[in-house]
């Protein structure tokens, strides 16, 4: 039986993740403000939380309805039957999110909402539910625009970015949703080598291995909030985790590179917690060193901003970007996420497409910079193409870039993302010192590496691939595939 979900993300991913949730099999596919309605059923319900890049959580509607008053509120949460989503001994907790000249305080509305099913189950049986903030048992959201109220059951639980591989950050890390979502944006899924000149913890290399071999994001989850409800298929969910039949082989190599070592040595625990260390390469480099890959690459990179961290120099190293992007990445394309029209204008290229894109409260743009030898007459002649069909479209939406846009805006503080966890890049000086490694010469992608390396997941090491597919096989015969009376525990590599 199918039912009403809704996919939440950040302003700019919507068509994203409208056509991830295509491809996933979703039925009546809704793009909207900071979220996607979709129907599916309770396996497209898990497999919405557990394989989507781009989504922060996923909710479950129950109620639909009107509410012009505090009294209007509770008097329509009290007409739904919560004995059949709360248990007795369970633990609840609601959080709101509230744009309406009537219920301006979300934390009013929270407490109308317990009150409400509070008040309920005391009349019905003489007993109350607990609230419980931290791990309640079952979590639910409401959602109020004016006068029209959603209240949903929250699936997730703890927001779907925490992918569960981040052993150690750098400060102010790019979100793993949002580096996901500027990677598929790109078009790209692992048919070049890619690079991010300065990668900071690794977020961008680490989500473009998952993307490159078709990884699901969620092997590296505790839990979901979907496993405590009262109809939870414990047997649905460990076939689909243990199903890896969609991953594929990754033929050209993952590069990250930064000035700083302790973002390198970061961002390699992180990339050895996901096992991906095959697949990415994590270097201490400057940027000024760069020098012309050998191999076709993307390159996809999120600067400073200069915004959050005091950042020296921030025009100069943007020049220096446009510079060796210029002289040292023709042929290939390369992709900017920033926030200060200042910064773009001195990196000299002329954009072929901009994507407005919210990096938390800061309204960015995501520019790609086509780089090609001489005139662009004669890239053209010679069959180069700088946008493609769908790109001029995009670009010719009516509205879709505001004129003379001020990049000093905010969103206001209760429009801000949810849970306010996108973060800007820390910036790391790019003054050469002696002692830099400058960027490396590519080794051999036949090189023998260690077993170490490989991908582990909660259960131990990562599966082999199956020739007949659908069941993930691991190496170490101690271990067994993930099932269901065992909690998700991640064993980190020696």
């Amino acid at each position: 039986m199918e039912f009403e979900l809704i996919a939440k993300t950040f302003m700019g991913l919507e068509p994203v993740l409208a056509e991830e949730l295509t491809s996933l099999g979703a039925n009546n596919v809704q793009i909207g403000r900071r979220m996607v309605s979709f129907t599916g059923d309770k396996e497209m319900m898990y497999r919405a939380n557990f394989q989507l890049h781009t989504a922060i959580r996923i909710l479950k509607p129950i109620a639909h309805f009107t509410a012009k008053s505090a009294e209007d509120m509770y008097t329509q949460v009290r007409k739904i039957d919560w004995s059949k989503y709360i248990e007795p001994g369970k633990t609840f907790s609601v959080d709101s999110v509230v744009y309406s000249e009537e219920f301006r305080n979300s934390r009013f509305v929270t407490y109308k909402v317990k009150d409400a099913i509070v008040d309920q189950f005391r009349e019905a049986t003489g007993d109350r539910p607990n609230i419980s903030v931290s791990n309640p048992d079952i979590k639910l959201n409401i959602h109020i625009a004016e006068d029209k109220a959603t209240l949903s059951l929250d699936s997730s639980g703890e927001s779907l970015h925490r992918r569960g591989y981040r052993q150690e950050s750098v400060e102010a890390p790019l979100n793993e949703v949002l580096a996901a979502g500027m990677i598929l944006m790109t078009g790209w899924r692992g048919e070049t080598d890619f690079i991010d000149p300065m990668c900071g913890s690794g977020t961008l290399p680490i989500e473009a291995a998952l993307i490159a071999r078709n990884i699901s994001p969620g092997v590296f989850r505790k839990e979901y909030a979907f496993e405590k409800w009262p109809d939870y298929d414990a047997d649905l969910f460990d076939r689909i985790y243990n199903d890896d039949s969609q991953e594929r082989e990754f033929e050209h190599h993952i590069y990250g590179y930064d000035i700083d070592m302790k973002a390198v040595n970061t961002a390699r625990l992180n990339v050895k917690a996901a096992g991906l260390s095959n697949d990415i390469t994590i270097e201490q480099a400057d940027f000024k060193d760069f020098t012309q890959p050998k191999e076709r690459s993307i390159m996809i990179t999120n600067p400073p901003y200069g915004e959050r961290i005091s950042t020296p120099n921030l025009l100069a190293t943007y020049k220096m970007i446009g510079e060796r992007l210029k002289h040292e990445f023709t042929g290939n394309s390369a992709w900017i996420l920033s926030y200060r029209e200042e910064c773009f204008e001195q990196i000299g290229l002329k954009p072929s497409i901009k994507i407005p894109v919210y990096n938390g409260s800061l309204e960015c743009e995501f520019r790609r910079y086509q780089l090609f030898d001489g005139k662009m007459k004669i890239f053209r002649h010679d069959g180069g193409e700088v946008k493609t069909e769908d790109e001029r479209k995009a670009m010719a939406e009516k509205h879709r870039f505001k004129k003379n846009r001020e990049f000093k805006q905010r969103l206001e503080e209760e429009q801000e993302n949810e849970d306010g966890d996108i973060r800007s890049f820390k910036f790391h000086s790019l003054e050469r010192a002696e002692n830099k490694k400058k960027f490396e010469p590519r080794p051999d992608r036949r090189e023998k590496h260690d077993e170490d390396n490989d991908r582990r997941r909660p259960f131990g090491q990562r599966g082999k691939f199956d020739n007949k597919g659908g069941n993930r096989r691991f190496r170490d015969d101690k271990r067994q595939p993930r099932k269901s009376e065992k909690s998700f525990r991640r064993k980190k590599d020696e």
